[in-house]
């Protein structure tokens, strides 16, 4: 039952930091303070959303949580393995892609070191946030994977509108003080989460 704990209060914790942070730098609207609330963020994503599920892999293991709590798993557990591997794939994509954009471009990540310009190239050009879309999809992945209901529904109503609130409420506020006027027009032409698939016909003619 730890891990099951540690997970639920892992998104609870991150949301109120996000949304305590987020207020604090409405108050303290300068680039410093956002690079230092950034940082602290993003300790929090890494310990309240990454680090349960890969706990949960090995400790109890994705599939036992439904058992642990009484649940019942996913019925057609072959066509949810399929579709669970179906998410994996463009997820990783998105997560390796971005990855690699954030160094090249933009000269760092976006965790404790953090980029130096907009990074508004490639995949970002499509989407604003490709590494969460990218996060969402495999976490979504590992659910179906598992056929846990657990799993699922923690991600579903959890995981994901709490890092979604943080992305409106928290990022988008730290990336226009970080990079004033260059972002606020990038988010005016690039949709927030679903790409934009009409970008590149656009952009050839």
């Amino acid at each position: 039952m730890f891990t099951v704990y540690y997970t639920l209060i892992g998104i609870v914790t991150f949301f109120i930091a996000a949304l305590v942070l987020g207020g604090w730098l409405r108050s303290h609207r300068t680039k410093a303070d956002a690079e230092k609330s950034s940082r602290i963020m993003h300790f929090f994503f890494f310990a309240g959303l990454v680090a349960p599920p890969i706990i949960g892999i090995f400790y109890p293991g994705l599939t036992r949580f439904d058992a642990l709590l009484g649940l019942p798993s996913l019925p057609f557990k072959p066509f949810f393995l399929a579709l669970g591997i179906l998410l994996a794939i463009p997820g990783l994509y998105f997560l390796g892609a971005t990855n690699k954009l954030l160094r090249s471009l933009g000269s760092g990540t976006n965790a404790f070191i953090l980029t130096k310009r907009i990074v508004d190239d490639d995949i970002y050009k499509r989407t604003r946030n490709p590494m969460s879309l990218g996060f969402y999809l495999f976490a979504l992945a590992l659910a179906f994977a598992s056929s846990s209901t657990f799993v699922l529904l923690a991600v579903f109503f959890g995981l994901i509108p709490a890092h979604i609130f943080f992305l409106k409420y928290f990022e988008e506020l730290e990336l226009e003080l970080r990079f004033g006027e260059s972002y606020l027009e990038y988010k005016k032409t690039v949709p927030f989460l679903i790409p934009n698939l009409n970008k590149r016909s656009n952009d050839n003619g």
